[in-house]
């Protein structure tokens, strides 16, 4: 049964859809089949991956038109990935999600039907702590936090760590935090003090690769392909390749 890790944080820009795709690749192209939900009504992990934003995905489960496996699609670049996709019809979903009967639990039975299928499922959640978020984190095992390294990513924390403390508490006591990726480095007396202040802070919980700015990571988007495909020598992709390495350490029993 696949391990299920949501991507949040409220905070937008923080290079949480980014790390969806590139994780969920590096980890596909060393050999673990994994399904990317993208979860976000922009959309941008389905275009990210070169699929139109049109189709028929995450929202027709939520609202029972289909079936995750008719809607899930595989990867034409990278033989172990799949993506279930979005729209921006998922706008809709944090006012029909509390209509449906079990509402909170419509993500996680949506997900537990296709769980069997993969090594890990990510999921990209929206830049926001609405219903459909909620929904997310009571259908994950883990919460992996991407921070940027600038101070003012660091305030909305709190917010996010409250939530997630509150749906283990009632809706997924087995929800935990996989860690704390810190995202957008540059070399730089202010980004090397939030590096300090994150590990001293969470400790064990920060991962300790970094991900780079890298102007190559920002273009591969626009071409609908993970960077290590777009630009195999690009710093961005030995940053994530080293992430998938030091995920797969730390989940060494799957």
């Amino acid at each position: 049964m696949a391990k299920v890790i949501a991507l949040a944080n409220q905070k937008g820009g923080v290079g949480k859809t980014t790390t969806a795709i590139n994780l969920a690749a590096s980890l596909a192209l060393l050999g673990k089949k994994v399904l990317l939900l993208d979860a976000d009504p922009q959309a941008n992990a389905t275009s990210g991956l070169g699929f139109d934003i049109n189709l028929e995905g995450i929202y027709e489960c939520i609202t029972g038109q289909k079936r995750a496996e008719e809607v899930i699609l595989h990867s034409p670049d990278v033989k172990n990935l799949w993506v279930l996709p979005s729209s921006i019809d998922l706008v809709a979903a944090d006012t029909e999600l509390p209509k449906l009967e079990n509402g909170h639990f419509v993500i996680k039975n949506i997900v537990d039907s296709v769980r069997d299928r993969f090594d890990y499922i990510f999921i990209d959640c929206s830049p926001s702590l609405g219903y459909t978020t909620l929904n997310i984190l009571t259908a994950a095992d883990t919460v992996l936090i991407p921070v940027q390294c600038e101070y003012l990513a660091l305030e909305g924390l709190s917010k996010l760590l409250n939530t997630i403390r509150k749906v283990k508490s009632g809706l997924n006591p087995a929800l935990d935090i996989e860690g704390f990726l810190l995202t957008m480095y540059m070399r730089n007396r202010l980004n090397n003090q939030v590096v300090t202040e994150v590990r001293e802070h969470f400790g064990a919980l920060a991962y300790d690769t970094i991900i780079q700015r890298n102007i190559r990571l920002g273009e591969a988007p626009s071409h609908g392909k993970p960077v290590m495909l777009y630009d195999a020598g690009a710093v961005g992709s030995e940053n994530y390749l080293n992430l998938a390495r030091e995920f797969l350490k730390r989940n060494r029993k799957r």
